[in-house]
């Protein structure tokens, strides 16, 4: 009823060489590949590797050259302090309107300040009892203050400069006392009303204080009663004054010191 169909022997073969001839095909082609890629890729290079040489391509900063001897770095502009008298302590003289020397000090401190500022220089403004003052290294110092707001007689009119009466700097000191002095009636034509020196001036207690090599001078800029106007209304001027004379000894400028800058 069927008839048997006879298998023909080359067929056979041919069916199951087939697929395991491709797959020896693609083992081969993708070791060939393997071996082309492994030839071409650079050497393998681990994670600290790669990071040791990101950093090497990065440039390093050269370390400075070490200085033998070094010394600390001087002071590029000269350093001046200012004392606004009785600042921060109590209110100095009182006139019967409410006015202060202490306010008018402080004024006039301040735009000495600002002036000094101005032409480059480095000013601390103080208080009367500044904890600054302990040791006060600067190229100058200069206090200010003012005289009473009572009517004395018509002669109480002036300024007046002082000094301390004994300083290792004491020419130094001296010579600036000089400069202010010189500066100031000049610019004010206000007089040297300097018969009326107290021992609070020549026995300033910021002389005692601030460093033995800093030159120091204390100003009463004229008295609140006579010379009020000026104080109050100009005191552009009188700051002026007191500048000037400070320029005129950090510049050596012509003004020969008198033998006692405490009675001149």
């Amino acid at each position: 009823m069927f008839e048997k169909q006879e298998t023909n022997p080359n067929e056979t073969g041919k069916n199951s060489v087939g697929p395991i001839f491709q797959l020896l095909i693609v083992i081969a082609v993708a070791f060939v590949l393997a071996t082309l890629f492994t030839a071409w890729t650079p050497g393998v290079i681990s994670g600290n590797q790669q990071g040791n040489q990101i950093v090497a391509k990065i440039p390093q900063p050269t370390p400075p050259t070490p200085t033998v001897g070094a010394t600390a770095t001087k002071r590029l502009k000269p350093l001046i302090g200012i004392v606004s008298g009785h600042w921060g302590n109590d209110s100095g003289a009182t006139c019967s309107d409410g006015l202060t020397e202490a306010e008018v000090n402080q004024t006039i401190a301040t735009l000495v300040q600002k002036d000094l500022i101005k032409l480059g220089y480095d000013v601390d403004l103080l208080k009367e009892f500044d904890t600054k003052l302990a040791g006060y290294q600067a190229s100058a110092l200069v206090s200010i203050h003012a005289d009473s707001c009572e009517f004395i007689n018509n002669e109480a009119t002036g300024f007046k400069v002082a000094t301390a009466l004994a300083r290792s700097n004491r020419e130094s000191s001296t010579r600036l006392a000089a400069c202010i002095r010189n500066r100031y009636a000049k610019v004010t034509n206000l007089p040297n009303h300097s018969t009326s020196l107290t021992a609070d001036m020549t026995s300033y207690h910021a002389f005692n204080e601030i460093d033995i090599d800093t030159p120091a001078a204390i100003i009463e800029t004229g008295f609140l009663n006579l010379d009020r106007q000026l104080l109050t209304e100009h005191p552009d001027l009188v700051a002026k004054g007191i500048v000037e004379g400070i320029l005129c000894f950090l510049n050596n400028e012509s003004i020969s010191p008198t033998p006692n800058s405490n009675t001149q």
